[in-house]
């Protein structure tokens, strides 16, 4: 019996600690939490960065299209569009010069039953990527398109 009983022991191992195993448990959590935890953040960030360019875009190309409407003229309205965007992507903490700005208007500007399309594209970059490395390619298009009616009823300008 006692053979066996040693016998299971070595096979088990002896139930207690070898020296080696001490402490490797937190050291291993640490590892293991920087190797998942710092890629999640990064992750993150980028994730909230395009978020509040979409946002931005989106208010901006909506505003434009209002302010374009209620222009006095196409030279007008193409000023007030831009400075309605610039105002919607400040908001966001976006600038006017870092997108696209564009503008359309089918059927005739300004003129009843006409719409007004405004496309706004803004490029975001990845962050902690220097220019030097990704340029272009380390960046994420953000595009939004919004269609104002004009208005059936109103008089053309």
């Amino acid at each position: 019996m006692r053979a066996i009983l040693a016998r299971l022991r070595d096979e088990r191992g002896s139930g207690e600690r070898g020296s080696g195993e001490r402490g490797n448990a937190v050291v291993e959590f640490c590892y293991l939490a920087i190797l998942f935890l710092i890629p999640l953040v990064y992750i993150m960030l980028a994730v909230f960065d395009v978020q509040a360019a979409a946002y931005g875009v989106s208010a901006a190309t909506r505003e434009a299209g209002r302010a374009f409407t209620l222009a006095n003229s196409v030279g007008e309205a193409e000023t007030r569009a831009r400075q309605a965007a610039d105002y919607a992507l400040r908001d966001q903490g976006l600038s006017i010069g870092a997108v696209d700005f564009t503008y359309r208007c089918p059927g005739g500007c300004l003129q009843p039953d006409s719409t007004v399309v405004v496309t706004i594209t803004r490029t975001v970059p990845l962050p902690f990527i220097p220019d030097a490395i990704g340029g272009p390619l380390a960046s994420i298009p953000v595009t939004s398109t919004h269609t104002t009616p004009f208005g059936r009823y109103r008089a053309g300008r």
